[in-house]
């Protein structure tokens, strides 16, 4: 018997990439992404694509597809009508066949409202439910996380409650030694292959979210002077992503 101990790689983490277009998505997924969260207005932090958008992208992935579900930009309190948009649109994404959605309504005093939470869930299913970075507007962070697990999320999008999840490390680490693996907890927001590995290693996460995005110019030969626009458009960075994928398969091995 050899006295070389047997070599286990970890499990590379898996990115998922924000696809704002279907031009994106693609590039997303050529260049290693592992999951495309599909969103709108990239403005406003994403919003709910259109039926078009949906569809086309879920033809077009081979990789998993989750859906924004947010009626429109600012704040996570929602009416009843913007409630029943959100469920009417959770039953698009079940009928186009895409693999989750992604949401999160709190109260207005910054705790996470259960009760809607739980039945959008529940009308999801069978499939899988991330809770947005309405969590990073959450007054308390550890009563949030037991809220968002009892209302039948199988991930929490975060930061930690900081602008970039480089900044909110400590807290993540610490939401995931809560969670004790009853749900996923996955950094987003401002990371990049600069500092992926950092934020793998510090949290302690099987997974990371990255927009990876750039500046699209314009193909346009012909433009009104007169209109004093700039044409570009947010797209992703294929080469943004190619790095990321590269630095958390060397963080496996």
């Amino acid at each position: 018997m050899s006295l070389q101990s047997e070599r286990t790689d970890t499990p590379t983490p898996l990115l998922e990439v924000i696809g704002f277009n279907i031009e994106s998505c693609h590039t997303a997924q050529e260049n290693g992404a592992g999951r495309i969260e599909l969103c709108d207005s990239p403005g406003e932090g994403g919003t709910t694509p259109s039926y078009g958008f949906i569809k086309e992208a879920r033809k077009l992935l081979r990789i998993p597809l989750y859906v924004m579900i947010r009626p429109r930009g600012g704040d996570f309190l929602y009416s009843d009508r913007e409630f029943r948009l959100m469920m009417e649109d959770i039953a698009v994404c079940k009928q186009l066949g895409c693999d989750g959605v992604v949401f999160g309504i709190l109260h207005p005093d910054g705790s996470v409202d259960v009760r809607r939470n739980r039945l959008l869930a529940e009308l999801a299913y069978p499939m899988g439910v991330t809770f947005h970075r309405a969590f990073d507007r959450v007054s308390d962070p550890v009563l949030a996380l037991e809220d968002v697990i009892n209302s039948g999320c199988e991930r929490i999008l975060t930061s930690g409650l900081r602008p970039k999840a480089e900044q909110g490390l400590e807290l993540i680490a610490d939401l995931v030694c809560r969670a004790e693996g009853r749900i996923s907890i996955m950094p987003g927001s401002g990371v990049n292959a600069d500092n992926i590995q950092k934020i793998i290693e510090a949290a302690g996460v099987k997974e990371v979210h990255s927009s990876a995005s750039g500046k699209v110019n314009t193909q346009m030969k012909y433009e009104n002077a007169g209109m004093q626009e700039n044409l570009m458009h947010v797209g992703v960075d294929g080469e943004a992503v190619k790095s990321m994928v590269q630095a958390l398969t060397k963080h496996s091995k």
